[in-house]
């Protein structure tokens, strides 16, 4: 006899009353009312409440279509029709976000994978060719993370073999498994963990809540030109990190750079993908001919051997995108498309979108060179070259009163109190300090007054002034006011002198609690810094032609080095 699903109670999975929370989801047993991660309510019927109980008690093992139709059919015969009814209206239930908890496995069964190991799933984020993406929780480390779990290999097809993309996954799994713990750097992803769970293995991953930037290569969606290359800097600067640890993204394109968004502005991007990566130094086997072909060097798609300069290419073909609303070659043909990257040129962009300069159409022109000879020598170069677009104004800038990321990098970078200061030390830097921008005349501090905040002056000049005679003008490269940090007893820290800017400056500013919020390596580097800073104020000062009253205890001018006049 065939039952249709829905009449009758469920007899062989009788349901224990209460509430029972899996995923995002939460599922009142008494009332058969499953809530959906996204607040949505639906009151199953009896047969589907029994086929979901099941699922739940043996969650994440693979339920045979024998066991489900005994258990929640027992001694009836039914078509696979009624199980594939109940799977539609408990997948419609469960809602979009969540629906991809419970998989179909053909002529294996169904699994409701409400969890991952010891991971906790929150919702689905998306699935690639073969793999599928989660947003998990880890409770024990209280944070949000995204595992990338691998699809079960799919049964051969007509001839017997399986299709390439499957065969090389594993491959892509392990080349992302063995960078567990290597990347740390605040514009690429992290990877965390990696699982070898069977047949569907999975990459525990910084949690990144933006988008792809993807969305931002449409002619209707474009950035200004100023994010734009504040994107491209950041990663130029990330693939050199990814460089000095031996390795090749090879799949550099809009869909593997996540930007974080505030409103419409993106204020900061992470590259993520490793799965293409080349890693010079490892010994196993590697996936050879992988990449995204719209972004692709000529070199790579020639099956050479490649270096840095191969993920440049790929980088700039992406700033072209988001520039120009396309790609530097399109075609429908591969082949055309092909030809194109190996023996055409892309059109100018000064023609493609107003306010792109010539400077920046050649910097992005070099990037794209066929001949790799004449693309970046290094990662620095090019980064370097991003900033000088900016500086020089060749960027039209949303709003001149904000100092941009690369501006501060460089910046850092310029001055001797950071030259211990790492690449990924300097990141830190650049986001925990509160930057400012003060023009001539500005009080910056004055006689008798406490302060709480020490400065470094990255552009600009100060003078400082004591019983209204002028004791010294400090430039670039100078820290003032650092015994807000140092000093063991608050009586130090009273302002002894009036310091006024001069010149239009730009000003690193801390607090003594936002510099111990720095990482404890950061916050050595520090201490390494303004321990130089003292050591060459004794030397200054006892060593000058006059000796100061207090060579060491003075709360508003520390140069870092023997202070230097600026003309007034």
């Amino acid at each position: 006899m065939n039952r249709q699903p829905g009449g009758g109670a469920a007899s062989g999975a009788g349901p224990r009353r209460g509430l029972r929370r899996f995923g995002a989801c939460t599922l009142d047993e008494a009332r058969g009312e499953l809530t959906a991660g996204d607040g949505r309510r639906s009151v199953l019927r009896p047969k589907t409440l029994a086929l979901l109980l099941l699922l739940l008690e043996r969650a994440g093992e693979v339920v045979s279509r024998e066991t489900i139709l005994d258990t929640v059919w027992p001694g009836l015969v039914v078509t696979d029709d009624s199980i594939t009814q109940c799977v539609v209206e408990l997948r419609k239930a469960l809602g979009p976000a969540d629906a991809g908890m419970l998989h179909t496995l053909p002529r294996r069964g169904y699994q409701l994978q409400a969890g991952i190991g010891k991971y906790r799933v929150l919702s689905k984020l998306g699935d690639g060719a073969t793999s599928e993406v989660f947003l998990a929780r880890d409770d024990f480390a209280d944070r949000d993370v995204a595992i990338k779990r691998l699809r079960p290999a799919p049964e051969p097809v007509g001839d017997g073999q399986v299709p390439e993309v499957s065969r090389h996954a594993g491959l892509f799994f392990a080349a992302e498994a063995a960078l567990v713990g290597r990347l740390r750097h605040p514009n690429v992803v992290e990877i965390l963990d990696a699982v070898d769970d069977g047949p569907a293995p999975y990459l525990v991953m910084e949690y990144v809540p933006g988008v792809t930037l993807r969305r931002f290569c449409r002619p209707d969606a474009l950035l200004p030109l100023d994010q734009i290359v504040e994107i491209a800097f950041k990663c130029a600067m990330a693939l050199g990190y990814c460089w000095r640890q031996g390795l090749i993204h090879r799949d550099i394109k809009p869909a593997n750079v996540l930007a974080l968004m505030d409103g419409p502005r993106v204020v900061d991007v992470k590259i993520s993908d490793f799965g293409s990566v080349l890693d010079l130094g490892a010994d196993r086997t590697q996936v050879l001919g992988v990449g995204s072909l719209a972004y692709m060097s000529p070199e790579q798609l020639d099956g050479a051997d490649l270096d840095a300069r191969a993920d440049m290419y790929s980088l700039s073909a992406v700033l072209y995108h988001l520039v120009a609303g396309r790609p530097p070659f399109d075609s429908q043909q591969q082949t055309a498309l092909i030809r194109q990257i190996q023996q055409g040129h892309p059109s100018p962009l000064t023609g493609l979108r107003a306010g792109v300069s010539p400077a920046l159409d050649a910097l992005v022109r070099k990037g794209l060179a066929r001949q790799r000879e004449h693309r970046f020598d290094d990662w620095g170069e090019y980064a370097a070259q991003l900033s000088a677009l900016v500086q020089r104004g060749e960027i039209p800038r949303a709003t001149d009163a904000e100092v941009l990321d690369s501006e501060r990098f460089t910046l850092l970078r310029a001055l001797e109190f950071f030259s211990d200061f790492g690449d990924v030390a300097l990141w830190e830097v650049v986001r925990r300090a509160r930057w400012e921008r003060h023009t001539p005349g500005h009080p910056l501090y004055s006689k008798g007054g406490r302060s709480n905040t020490f400065h470094i002056i990255a552009e600009g000049a100060v003078e400082v002034w004591r019983e209204g005679r002028r004791i010294v003008a400090l430039g670039a490269g100078t820290s003032v006011g650092e015994m807000a940090y140092l000093a063991p007893d608050p009586e130090l820290a009273v302002n002894s002198a009036d310091v006024t800017v001069t010149s239009p400056s730009t000003m690193i500013s801390f607090t003594p609690d936002s510099l111990r919020q720095l990482s404890l390596p950061t916050r050595a580097l520090f201490d390494g810094a303004f321990i130089r800073v003292l050591v060459r104020r004794l030397h200054a000062a006892w060593n000058g032609p006059a000796r100061p009253a207090h060579p060491v205890i003075d709360s508003v001018v520390s140069p870092h080095r023997p202070p230097r006049e600026v003309s007034p």
